[in-house]
């Protein structure tokens, strides 16, 4: 028995060292989950045009069908794997291009006061760096001073301050145990994925979702096809494919359901840990992000699927003033300003794609 198992590790080492991401059981679970799923895929999708053969001669006769139902079959696994390999939105990342830009603005700026010292005079030039910019304003500011102006005042810099990461957390950030990393926006830890789901891959999570939604549609639509159609076929095939469909249906209503939720997320710009934890945090507990964008879902969706260019996207916390307005109970009187000005917004947004 010895002898059986010593072959067995030095494969296992050799193994390890040819493919260093299996050493990890972390990473080789998440591997093994990724192949489970691409090969649950292939079966299906293998299954229904092994035993069909009336799809066959659809295929023949009308080759767009089945053309357009393989290339929602290849763009579903794509977005599986890009979600997967897609960065959430770590607050260490962001925390280090912040720290870099202000470097590099600092440096500019120091570099420029020299040159008009030299010369004599003061430029002031207004083409400053775009990334600075965006992420700094108009003046030099480190991580700490940045994460702290998104607070109200009051709040100390130690219980903003990861006890894991030791990193000083933006609103809505979450330290994730099974990364290890504090997440921007975090919603969830998707073990399909293998992968957080944040705010840098969310917008993809959830077209992986609308993809494999309709997959499935699909899928189930051919296999009901192929069970009422009058023909004799064996009946053992009759059987796999009824395990099957009964399968696929559970996993269907799954994923409709799913996909209505992280909907509903999107469209009141919540997370799933918000959700959850509303009772818990003072400024979801009063209904801040659902209260004040009730009148807000297309800006909202445009926002999160067209909007968002960068995961440098931090959101400032309400005042104490501003969450006592916002847990008014909302008056009809008030639905037509609010509707007139998401009107303007609208149109705003929109004239921005017409010359």
């Amino acid at each position: 028995m010895v002898d059986l198992c010593c072959p067995l590790r030095g494969a296992c080492e050799r193994c390890y060292i040819w493919f260093p991401c299996l050493a990890d059981p972390a990473r080789r679970s998440s591997l093994l989950l990724k192949v489970a799923l691409v090969v649950l895929h292939l079966v299906y999708a293998g299954v229904v045009f092994l035993f069909d053969r009336d799809l066959i001669e659809k295929a023949r006769k009308e080759p767009w069908y089945i053309a357009l139902y393989l290339l929602l079959f290849v763009a579903t696994l794509i977005q599986y794997f890009v979600t997967a390999c897609s960065s959430p939105g770590y607050v260490l990342d962001v925390m280090r291009a912040v720290n870099e830009a202000n470097a590099m603005f600092t440096s500019r700026f120091k570099q420029r006061q020299t040159a008009s010292s030299k010369n004599g005079g003061f430029v002031v030039s207004s083409d400053g760096d775009q990334l600075g910019r965006n992420l700094l304003g108009s003046n030099s500011t480190s991580w700490s001073k940045m994460v702290m102006d998104l607070y109200p005042l009051g709040m100390s810099t130690r219980t903003l301050t990861c006890s894991y990461c030791n990193v000083e957390q933006p609103p809505r950030a979450k330290h994730c145990h099974d990364c290890d990393r504090c997440v921007l926006q975090f919603d969830h830890h998707c073990v399909w994925l293998g992968t957080c789901i944040g705010q840098g891959n969310h917008c993809r999570f959830w077209w992986y979702i609308c993809e494999e939604t309709a997959l499935c549609i699909w899928t189930v639509i051919l296999y009901i096809t192929y069970l009422t159609a009058d023909i004799s076929r064996a009946w053992w095939k009759d059987a796999v494919m009824i395990l099957l469909l009964i399968f696929l249906s559970i996993s269907l209503i799954f994923l409709f359901l799913l996909l209505l939720f992280h909907s509903y997320l999107v469209l009141t710009n919540q997370t799933t840990y918000e959700l959850v934890r509303r009772r818990r945090t003072p400024y979801l507990r009063l209904g801040y992000f659902r209260k004040s964008l009730s009148f807000q879902y297309c800006r909202n969706l445009y926002h999160f699927c067209c909007a968002r260019g960068s995961i440098y996207d931090l959101e400032r916390l309400p005042t104490a003033q501003e969450l006592e307005e916002k847990s008014q109970p909302f008056a009809c009187s008030d639905a037509l300003p609010a509707a007139a000005a998401e009107i303007r917004d609208l149109i705003t947004v929109f004239s921005n794609f017409c010359p």
